[in-house]
């Protein structure tokens, strides 16, 4: 099977996981990784071998792929999957804050698939799976920043796969929607703290506890459902450019384009 070693980034918990997991169970020689081994260990009775990745350090990011290329001699698939959520007014978010998640959402992202671009160039194939969101498509309330990076990811997805579709390189975008993980809490939490004492505390603070409110509820999909849809791109010979699943992915981008913008303002701002 070609690309069979895939190196899944953010693979500790929810959807890089899940991801590691059902790629192992269906033949994939799978990497994790991910800062804290511990969280990752659990993942070595599916056959996943963990490996230690800060996506923001260059040290870390050598390491880890020499690691695999050591071992494997190749790397035939990456799975950008680390990222996180960091919600906030944008006046109110510190400059140090917004290059903290851009570092790790965007920067990480690129530096690493730089160091695996040579190795599938000389074989000529490789999949490149990079983890946006609808909310590379539209913004909701207070999330200045986070949508910043994925719109990011938006664009330089589209730039690479024209740039290393000569390769034979495939580059593939999912995109979730509403996803049953920490990254509604940790954004929460995030834009609560951010507005105590600002002229945004009322209106922030609502919603926070309403992004809680729906992460703690069952409405929102499994991880399971993204990391399907990831083993379905990583299976197709050609796959698709982007994939979109989750609760509301797919209504919210056809609200996205189809409503006048103050309109669709207003229900982003009201959601909650």
């Amino acid at each position: 099977m070609k690309n069979n070693v895939v190196f899944i980034t953010g693979a500790s918990s929810g959807i890089g996981y899940s991801t590691a997991k059902i790629l192992a169970n269906n033949g994939y020689k799978v990497y994790g990784g991910g800062r804290r081994l511990d969280k990752l260990n659990s993942l070595k009775e599916f056959g996943v071998t963990p490996i230690k990745l800060d996506v923001t350090d260059n040290f870390s990011r050598n390491k880890a792929i020499n690691q695999i290329i050591k071992k494997e001699g190749t790397i035939d698939g990456l799975i950008n999957n680390a990222g996180y959520g960091s919600y906030g007014a944008l006046e109110n978010v510190s400059i140090e804050e917004a290059k903290k998640q851009m570092e790790v959402n965007v920067f990480g992202m690129i530096e690493l698939t730089k160091l695996v671009l040579p190795y599938m160039r000389k074989q000529k194939y490789g999949k490149i799976i990079n983890i946006s969101s609808i909310g590379g498509k539209m913004v909701s309330y207070f999330g200045g920043w986070y949508h910043a990076s994925k719109y990011s990811v938006e664009a330089l997805s589209d730039a690479l796969r024209m740039e290393t579709k000569k390769f034979g390189i495939k580059v593939a975008i999912i995109e979730p929607g509403g996803i049953k993980t920490n990254w509604g809490m940790i954004a929460a939490n995030q834009l609560i703290n951010s507005s105590k004492n600002t002229v945004y505390q009322k209106e922030a603070l609502k919603a926070g506890n309403g992004m809680k409110k729906q992460y703690n509820g069952n409405g929102l999909s499994s991880p399971n459902v993204v990391a399907k849809k990831i083993l379905k791109a990583m299976n197709k010979k050609n796959p698709k450019t982007r994939y979109v699943m989750g609760t509301a992915a797919k209504s919210g981008v056809i609200m996205h384009a189809l409503l006048p913008t103050k309109l669709f303002d207003f229900i982003m701002m009201h959601v909650s």
